[in-house]
């Protein structure tokens, strides 16, 4: 198979080409059927050690990691940061020299500072993988997204894409945009005033649009992308009660109406109901989340692969 993505680490969307965005999605198409499978499970990673080091709690994707290293015949290795020498006081250098002294192929991390992978990655001899870092980004995150348009939109360029919500504090936001603007979409953002960057146009690519109320971001789009209220990163009051977030913000089905026929749907979860997305907006036909994280697992399965099989080796080894 040819690889594509010949950087050591996948840190973000942002320093990535759309070429290697491509890359990444072509090799986990190839992926996808291995999880329909009776026996989920090829050897393309046999002898390969995985370590997901989760600073956050976290479902979806720590579980889609541990699943995408197994189906690859690598070894996973989950650390509970609440259980280690972390919450006895050692710090993040130690960890991670610790961790790269027990040579591992690859280290997936997630951290509420922004910046940690990229610590890591200039400590660490094993790929890292960027499963978060603080508001900074979410790469697996855009990259499963875009695996899921691509299933049910045949295409990403030219397409209008609406993100809703707490875009001051979402990584998922930012990669997204990243990612979408290098393939050709068009995105607008809405939300709070409060909770929409100023200068948040100027900070990214060409094709990203600030609205000025939900319906403005929401009409003639082919994809609309609910956010979650990131409660946990806020310090203030940003908007006055989540009842009346839910009243000027949240995505009801007459909302979604101002969208094309056939939009989708798509909240990278957990999904606060009758707040930021009305239930029969989430249950709907209309609603991709299951395929999101269905894909996350295809997606995960991809950037371990290319991290560990396909990276060259480092310029110091």
């Amino acid at each position: 198979m040819e690889k594509p993505f010949h950087r050591r680490d996948l840190l973000g969307i942002k320093d990535l080409s759309a070429e290697e965005v491509l890359g990444i999605l072509d090799t986990a198409e190839s992926f996808r059927e291995i999880s329909s499978r009776e026996i989920k499970k090829v050897p393309a990673l046999r002898g390969k050690t995985i370590i997901n080091l989760f600073f956050e709690a976290s479902t979806r994707t720590r579980t889609s990691f541990e699943l995408a290293a197994k189906r690859l015949s690598a070894d996973a290795v989950n650390i509970s940061v609440s259980t280690s020498s972390v919450a006895k006081g050692e710090t993040l250098v130690d960890t991670a020299l610790t961790l790269d002294a027990m040579q591992p192929d690859c280290i997936v991390v997630r951290h509420s500072s922004a910046g940690v992978p990229h610590q890591l990655a200039r400590i660490s001899k094993a790929a890292i993988v960027n499963a978060g870092d603080g508001t900074n980004e979410h790469p697996t995150q855009a990259l499963l997204d875009a695996m899921t348009i691509r299933e049910h939109k045949q295409r990403i360029a030219g397409l209008k894409v609406a993100i809703l919500g707490d875009i001051l504090h979402s990584r998922v936001a930012r990669s997204n945009i990243h990612l979408l603007t290098k393939l050709g979409a068009t995105v607008r953002v809405a939300g709070p005033r409060t909770l929409v960057p100023e200068d948040f146009e100027s900070l990214v690519e060409e094709g990203l649009t600030v609205a000025q109320s939900v319906e403005e971001a929401i009409e003639g789009t082919d994809v609309v992308m609910i956010l979650r209220i990131q409660k946990e990163r806020q310090d203030s009051a940003f908007f006055p009660t989540l009842s009346e977030y839910a009243v000027h913000y949240g995505l009801t089905s007459e909302r979604l109406a101002l969208a094309k026929d056939d939009a989708i749907v798509l909240h990278p979860g957990p999904m606060n109901r009758g707040i930021e997305i009305a239930s029969e907006v989430a249950d709907s036909a209309r609603s991709q989340i299951l395929d999101q994280v269905k894909y996350g697992v295809t997606v995960r399965m991809a950037v371990l692969y290319l991290a560990t099989g396909g990276r060259p080796a480092r310029d110091d080894e």
